[in-house]
């Protein structure tokens, strides 16, 4: 019998493992040149060439016209001339996150650009867990065209729920699910035979807030998605920490007390009632309660300004833990941070320690759907790895 390690040295394997590379430095640089992606390979031309004509044949990879400068951004002297980039149309990997109050669908193409977003309001709390996947991935799949679909490189799904790693969730306590295999239920629901993928909503929002830069985060980096419930994911030098049981990062079940946890006064459904009581609102919306804070209107600002202190004492908490350089607000909520970010600052100054350095605060640049996002981004990394279905006749090699 043929050994693992004659089956990954073997000419087909070493192949593979090269188009993996080319692919994956596609990714990064966008656009490069035939000798440059023979260096980046670490290849000959003539054999980097043969790598390059066989994805160019499978449709994955296209020759352009060079115009204004290759993926390191430099531009050349003389006559323009041929780069090699990722077809973006080739496939699509689609994300979707089940939340308490939404379902957000997200598609990607092979640049890992987002295609096509689409959200609807969701009742979470009375939707049973076979019901949601259904309607999540009726919005993903249902208006897809046949010849899109046939594109379909995977699935991923994103939901606030302790998670273990393969795919159990343990418990949902905001959907009001426990003990469901959900990679399992999503499998049997999905209308297409691909491969799927499930995660905690703040892992996944991490992983898609550096998810194909050329240069990965430094240090620590807090990733915290902000919805009903607050949910953390932590990258450590733009690698997704998880922990022993997949719960580091969830600070949102910080106690300020014995009886409250932070999410309880920071999540989306106690903003809004403190803020509708405060005006006599039977059911308030956050642009309500955003367009308020923008007006100093007074109960808004009230709310704000107990949310700030709130978040305040959450992070300092955390990063006296973690020691965060940089803290990323991803989720519906993360747009009340920029109405009271001096707030926020003020409120870390005074509970942080002096000799603790205050971390960087940024939102994500695509808050309301980062969570969906990341979830696509797990399935085009999983393309572009030894996982892909275009090996799936072959044997993965052994990995560390």
């Amino acid at each position: 019998m043929q050994g693992v390690a004659s089956i990954a040295s073997s000419p087909r394997r070493i192949r593979q493992g090269n188009e993996i590379a080319a692919l994956r430095a596609l990714h990064e640089f966008r656009r490069l040149s035939r000798a440059d992606l023979a260096r980046e390979l670490r290849l000959n031309r003539s054999s980097s060439g043969h790598i390059i004509a066989g994805l160019i044949e499978e449709g994955l990879v296209r020759e352009v016209g060079e115009s204004a400068g290759d993926g390191r951004g430099r531009r050349r002297a003389g006559r323009p001339g041929i780069l090699l980039e990722l077809v973006p149309e080739a496939v699509l990997f689609v994300g979707v996150e089940i939340g308490v109050e939404h379902i957000g669908v997200v598609e990607l193409d092979l640049g890992a650009r987002a295609v096509r977003s689409v959200q609807e309001p969701f009742d979470g709390p009375a939707t049973p867990v076979e019901a949601a996947v259904s309607r999540a991935l009726g919005l993903a799949f249902d208006a897809m065209p046949p010849d899109r679909r046939r594109l379909c490189e995977g699935l991923g799904l994103a939901t606030p729920s302790q998670m273990g790693r393969t795919g159990v969730v343990r418990l949902a306590p905001l959907l009001g699910w426990a003990d469901v295999d959900l990679a399992e239920v999503v499998r049997r629901a999905m209308p297409l035979s691909v491969p799927v993928m499930v995660e905690n909503d703040a892992n996944a929002l991490a992983i898609g807030a550096t998810y194909g830069r050329k240069v990965a985060r430094a240090g620590v980096t807090l990733v915290l998605n902000m919805e009903s419930g607050v949910g953390g994911g932590i990258l450590i030098e733009g690698r997704l920490f998880r922990g022993a049981h997949g719960l580091a990062g969830e600070i949102g079940h910080l106690g300020l007390d014995r009886a409250v946890r932070v999410e309880e006064r920071i999540g989306l459904e106690r903003i809004l009632a403190d803020y509708g009581v405060r005006r006599g609102l039977a059911q308030p919306r956050l642009a309500d309660l955003l367009r308020g804070v923008r007006d100093r209107e007074g109960g808004a600002v009230e709310v704000a300004e107990g949310w700030a202190r709130t978040l305040a004492f959450a992070l300092v908490q955390a990063c006296r833990v973690i020691d965060a350089d940089e803290i990323v607000l991803g989720g519906s909520v993360a747009a009340l941070y920029p109405l009271v970010a001096d707030r926020v600052r003020t409120h870390l100054r005074e509970q942080q320690e002096p000799s603790f350095p205050l971390p960087a605060i940024s939102v994500h640049e695509d808050a309301d759907f980062g969570a969906a996002f990341g979830a696509a981004c797990m399935l085009h990394q999983r393309f572009l790895s030894w996982e892909s279905n275009r090996f799936a006749a072959a044997p993965s090699p052994e990995r560390a």
